[in-house]
């Protein structure tokens, strides 16, 4: 099968695209045949394996374990492991896969949900990762209830177009933050104000709001909190430098520290990957609450290209790869 491999961590010119054998699942594993894949921030850190201590979470110290590039992926499931229940060869699906940026991908059993009915294999594919991000960071760790005024920092992204879109869908009362040319597409998910970062502060103080997910942004915890209410919830999902050891997560670090000893909650999360919230994902979708932006589609030999696309922070919603 064609794959998008590399030996090397590295920029994205150490991809290549080649002819590779296809993946053995095991008893709890799913083969799909890839349809498309999506493209985030969490490729770019694997690949380069920057910060270093991604190394150490499993992709290998020196090189990468796992030669082929991609998570998000939506398909056909081929062979299913003899463990494998919910699933059958013929099911469409979409969720997190190793190594999606190939012809065939290996999958989790607990890590795929059916593809939502009314979206293509490409808007599947760009819904995981993203998607879980935006549920969990507003759902388990803001906690956000009806009526409540939610702002969402880097609302035009990959996570930020799913974050305006729940946080409506969960009753909120949405501000996104953006840049000019994103303000209208922010607005078209649902937002109820947006604010030009370019033309305005969002931590002006005319405004205050009782959940903030910062997502892109890499404002200071000071800025943040001075557009928090005294009792309210800051949520990091992202932010990124180039620290090499790092890599912008000091800023989450110091606001677990400081949220001892504050009334406000700051905190930060890593997101779960699990079959029971790409099932919440997949109903909010099929129920329209949900949609996926996409900005553009690559084929798969051009993923290099994709991933640099990404990495100029001009994407509106998400970067998908056809396979």
């Amino acid at each position: 099968m064609n794959a998008i491999v590399r030996d090397r961590y590295g920029s994205a010119d150490v991809l290549e695209l080649r002819e590779i054998d296809r993946p053995l699942g095991g008893d709890d594993d799913v083969v799909v045949r890839v349809r498309a894949a999506g493209v985030d921030q969490g490729v770019w850190h694997v690949m380069a394996g920057l910060p270093y201590p991604i190394r150490v979470a499993g992709f290998g110290l020196r090189a990468p374990k796992n030669p082929v590039l991609g998570a998000d992926v939506a398909g056909v499931v081929q062979a299913v492991g003899k463990e494998v229940r919910g699933f059958r060869p013929g099911d469409e699906v979409f969720g997190i896969a190793k190594g999606s940026y190939a012809e065939y991908a290996r999958a989790s059993e607990d890590r795929l949900a059916p593809k939502p009915a009314n979206l293509s294999f490409e808007q599947a594919a760009v819904v995981a990762i993203s998607g879980l991000t935006a549920l969990q960071g507003l759902r388990d760790h803001a906690k956000v209830r009806p009526d409540q005024r939610v702002l969402i920092v880097g609302a035009s992204g990959g996570v930020g177009t799913y974050a305006v879109q729940v946080a409506k869908a969960f009753g909120a009362h949405v501000t996104g933050v953006c840049s000019t040319t994103k303000v209208d597409l922010v607005r078209s998910l649902g937002a109820d104000h947006v604010i030009d970062y370019t033309r305005e502060d969002f931590a002006d103080a005319q405004r205050r709001y009782e959940v903030i997910l910062d997502i892109g942004g890499n404002a200071s915890l000071s800025r943040l909190r001075r557009a928090l209410t005294p009792k309210g919830t800051l949520v990091i999902a992202g932010g990124e430098t180039d620290g090499r050891w790092l890599g912008g997560t000091d800023r989450q670090l110091r606001a677990l520290v400081l949220s001892r000893f504050v009334g406000q909650k700051l905190g930060t999360f890593v997101s779960r990957e699990n079959h029971g919230d790409l099932m919440v994902l997949k109903e909010l979708i099929e129920a329209g609450k949900v949609t996926p932006v996409i900005d553009r589609a690559y084929s798969l030999s051009d993923v290099p290209d994709a991933i640099r696309y990404l990495r100029e922070g001009r994407a509106r919603g998400k970067v998908v790869i056809t396979v």
